[in-house]
């Protein structure tokens, strides 16, 4: 794994969905934004979870969103009324490192970001 003095300007934020679609509506958004230089979504896994007492399970898609840290706070913010869940899940993973080119990319794909 490669480092660079810039390995913690950018992080994941993960989340799930209920279905692609609305995971590539809310992608394609934070995109156009700029608040996202990527969003990977990941194919249907199996959720267990409990909700409102009892436990459920259902099938939902799992979203990586590639974001600066300066700008989780908006690509929060944007993410909250695209999303169809009361309580949707947002978690910030860190990017210990990458190559430089596709930090330079990144970098490039956010660089104006603003809220939706």
């Amino acid at each position: 794994m490669m480092r660079s003095e810039h390995s913690h300007e950018f992080c994941f934020l993960y989340s799930t969905f209920p279905d692609p679609e609305s995971a590539e509506g809310a992608a394609r958004k934070l995109i156009a934004a700029k608040l996202a230089a990527c969003v990977n979504i990941h194919p249907p896994m199996k959720s267990l979870y409990v909700w409102e007492g009892k436990i459920e399970d259902g099938a939902e898609v799992a979203v990586f969103i590639k974001t600066r840290r300066t700008l989780l706070d908006d690509a929060i913010a944007a993410l909250r009324p695209l999303h169809p869940y009361s309580v949707p899940c947002f978690l910030v993973l860190p990017i210990e490192g990458s190559n430089a080119d596709y930090l330079a990319w990144a970098r490039e794909q956010t660089e104006r970001g603003t809220a939706i």
